[in-house]
C-alpha cells in the first residue's frame, strides 16, 4: 500500500500538473474511440500498451478477456460494451489476448479448477476457444489457445446487440490482438492472412 500512496503523490505532484489541461478537458468530456478488452493479468497494461492519453480509451478487463456472448439478464461485461458502443461511440473494438494467459493456460493444461468454482464458471466461456484449438494440433497449446480465444471472443461481441448494429452500420471494426509479454510485440491475429505482426 506504501508503494500505491507513493505513486498517488507523485502523481499529484509531478504528472497532473503537467497535464493539467487534459484533465481539465476530461472533466468535462467523455468521449473515448476504443473500446480495449484485455485480461485483467497485471502484466497488460492497455494505456501503456498503445501509449494511450487518459480519455482515448474505454477499458474492459476480464480474466481471460473473455467476451460472453448476450444473454438477457444483468451483465456487467455486456453493459459496458453497450455503452461504449451505443453511447460513446467507439469506433474500433481491440480484444487483446497475451502470452503466458493464466486463464489460457488452466484450460490448455486441464487444472484442477474444483477448488476455484468460480473461475471454472468463466472459464467456460471459452469453449468454444477450446474447441478451435483443437481443429490446430500444430503450435504449442497456450499460444495457440490464446490466439483462437482472441478470435471466438471477436466472435462472441457480434452477438451483443449494440455490436451488431454498429457493424451492420459501419460505424465500428473489430480488431484481435496478441500481446506477446517477453517480446512486446503484438500480432493482429484477426486480419485477412493472419497473424501479421503490427508495424512499428
Amino acid at each position: 500500500m506504501q508503494d500505491l500512496t507513493e505513486g498517488v503523490a507523485r502523481f499529484q505532484r509531478d504528472v497532473y500538473p503537467a497535464k493539467a489541461e487534459l484533465f481539465a478537458h476530461l472533466a468535462a468530456t467523455h468521449r473515448p474511440t476504443t473500446l480495449f478488452i484485455s485480461c485483467s493479468d497485471a502484466r497488460v497494461v492497455p494505456e501503456l500498451l498503445t501509449q494511450s492519453e487518459p480519455g482515448e480509451l474505454f477499458v474492459i478487463r476480464t480474466a481471460g478477456n473473455l467476451v460472453p456472448a448476450h444473454t438477457p439478464g444483468p451483465d456487467g461485461v455486456a453493459a459496458s460494451i453497450e455503452y461504449a458502443v451505443a453511447v460513446l461511440g467507439v469506433r474500433d473494438i481491440v480484444v487483446c489476448g497475451h502470452s503466458a494467459c493464466g486463464a489460457m493456460t488452466a484450460l490448455a493444461e486441464n487444472h484442477d479448477l474444483s477448488g476455484a468454482p468460480a473461475i471454472a464458471d468463466w472459464l467456460r466461456h471459452a469453449d468454444a476457444s477450446r474447441a478451435r484449438a483443437t481443429a490446430d494440433p500444430g503450435a504449442k497449446k497456450v499460444d495457440t489457445l490464446v490466439r483462437e480465444n482472441v478470435l471466438a471472443q471477436l466472435a462472441n461481441l457480434t452477438t451483443h446487440p449494440s455490436v451488431a448494429r454498429a457493424l451492420a452500420e459501419n460505424t465500428v471494426t473489430l480488431h484481435g490482438w496478441v500481446y506477446d509479454i517477453p517480446t512486446g510485440t503484438v500480432d493482429d491475429v484477426a486480419a485477412p492472412g493472419r497473424p501479421a505482426t503490427l508495424a512499428a
